[in-house]
């Protein structure tokens, strides 16, 4: 790898470590555009989808642990919540890490480009405000976030996305879950999620070590800063910043697509 390509990935990296940090995703809904549309803008060869989606779910397995050890000891980690999306998620996220492999470039872009959107339409749909409260007093239908978890690792896994960026607007909408709650659990979650998709990526051979290893090294110096950071703003402020990421990322996609 040239100093450029390592530089221009290490930026990629902390900026969207960042910002999946401060919204509670695991980075891919910011970090795949950019893995794909920024390196060939320095005149460096692009990656392929494949490439992007092996990356990504190696990088986003470290980037989360980051994130969710900025959350310990704070309350907000919810371990009913965790255990039954996140086991879930894992067996959804594995089977289509390993099926990926089956299918074309397009397909991969056309998978990220439907979670986009139905991620966008849940954020923006108006919901009941839910008070922050202890975790302890918090309940949800367990059945149904198992399912609608296992549905969104199986799309994520294809991706190599933790699925977080889907996770997040059911957890808020759907479930209930209060929003600082929904951020630190959801970095637990996607966490679990990218063991499964990383799995199968690596089983089908799908990963670029190199452009991993520096995507690691970046999200492991940004993700805990963007914790911090995100624990201090505004629950409404942090929803329409990871709104507004996630539909313009669902424009670009689908405008390259159609």
């Amino acid at each position: 790898m040239s100093i450029t390509f390592i530089l221009v990935l290490f930026l990629i990296g902390v900026v969207g470590s960042f910002l999946s940090g401060m919204a509670g995703i695991g980075g891919a809904i910011v970090k795949y555009p950019m893995l794909l549309y920024i390196p060939p803008l320095f005149g460096l060869t692009a990656l392929t989808a494949h490439e992007v989606s092996g990356i990504s779910a190696i990088e986003i397995f470290f980037a989360t642990i980051a994130g969710v050890w900025a959350y310990r000891g704070t309350g907000l980690l919810h371990k009913t919540l965790i255990l039954y999306m996140g086991g879930a998620v894992l067996i959804g996220s594995f089977i289509g890490g390993l099926g990926s492999s089956l299918l074309t470039e397009q397909t991969v872009n056309m998978v990220y480009g439907v979670l986009a959107i139905v991620a966008a339409i849940l954020l923006f749909i108006p919901r009941k405000q839910v008070e922050e409260r202890p975790a302890s007093e918090v309940t949800f239908n367990k059945w149904l976030a198992a399912a609608l978890a296992f549905v969104v690792g199986v799309a994520s896994g294809v991706v190599g996305a933790g699925g977080a960026f889907v996770l997040v607007p059911i957890m808020l909408t759907v479930l209930a879950i209060p929003t600082r709650m929904t951020i630190a659990s959801s970095l637990a979650i996607t966490f679990i999620s990218s063991i499964g998709s990383a799995t199968g990526k690596i089983a089908t051979g799908q990963v670029l070590w190199g452009p991993a290893i520096v995507l690691i090294v970046a999200a492991l110096i940004a993700a805990p800063l963007g914790a911090k950071f995100g624990q201090k703003v505004n629950p409404n402020v942090l929803k329409w910043i990871l709104a507004v990421l996630i539909l313009a990322t669902a424009i670009n996609i689908w405008s390259d697509l159609l």
